[in-house]
């Protein structure tokens, strides 16, 4: 099955049928979202989207399976979302960009494709200025995904944690989770170094017998 992340752009975002599609959960300011009808919703994140890559550079990465996008996440740095002020474990730290929402279409869960998409943020953001890890405000309590608006668009603290995140500040239903791009870095690095020296491995000719030395014939 053929499967990679691109870049989010409009039109990925435009083709995920998702249900983050059109919340604003992270973009806008409740007072701002709680004023828009369902089609509005749409364009507010659309405008979002078009202002973070125009402002800030690349936004998300969108998974591919078979040419079709089935999930994505985004991130931007802390003063592009305005929804961090409802958590108790903010701010965000300085160095930091948040990861906001995760989401792997239903049909496509459990194959990797969350961590594929995480180790695509990585490469992105790797060595872009002043962005040491990423963060994430997490939710532990998955019954408040019913019950508190917009905490479907909160990302799961178990993926979070199994995908190399870990608590930065603590809190029973929302800590902060933290991802070290220097330490994805040197795992990424080691894995590249054992699938070169596996690929030599293999390529590499096999030496020749020395033929054994002719002996004299009798006289």
């Amino acid at each position: 099955m053929a499967r990679s992340t691109v870049p989010l752009t409009l039109d990925h975002l435009e083709a995920l049928a998702a249900p983050c599609r059109s919340c604003l959960f992270w973009e806008r300011d409740p007072v701002h979202r709680d004023r828009l009808d369902p089609d509005e919703r749409v364009r507010e994140k659309e405008a979002w989207v078009s202002e973070v890559l125009r402002e800030w550079g690349s936004c998300g990465r969108v998974v591919i399976v078979e040419g079709r996008p089935v999930g994505y996440l985004t991130y931007a740095p802390a003063a592009f979302v305005p929804g961090v002020a409802a958590f108790p474990t903010a701010p965000v730290s300085p160095d930091a960009v948040l990861l906001t929402t995760a989401w792997i279409h239903p049909q496509h869960t459990g194959g990797g494709l969350g961590r594929l998409l995480v180790q695509g943020m990585a490469r992105d953001l790797v060595g872009r200025d002043g962005i040491r890890a990423v963060e994430a405000f997490a939710i532990t309590d998955l019954g408040a995904v019913t019950r508190a608006p917009g905490a479907g668009c909160v990302v799961p603290a178990e993926f979070l944690a199994r995908v190399g995140f870990k608590t930065h500040r603590a809190h029973p239903s929302t800590p902060r989770m933290r991802m070290e791009l220097r330490s994805l870095v040197t795992w990424r690095d080691e894995v590249e170094a054992a699938w070169e020296r596996l690929v030599g491995a293999v390529r590499r000719p096999a030496r020749k017998p020395t033929p054994a030395a002719r002996k004299a014939d009798n006289p």
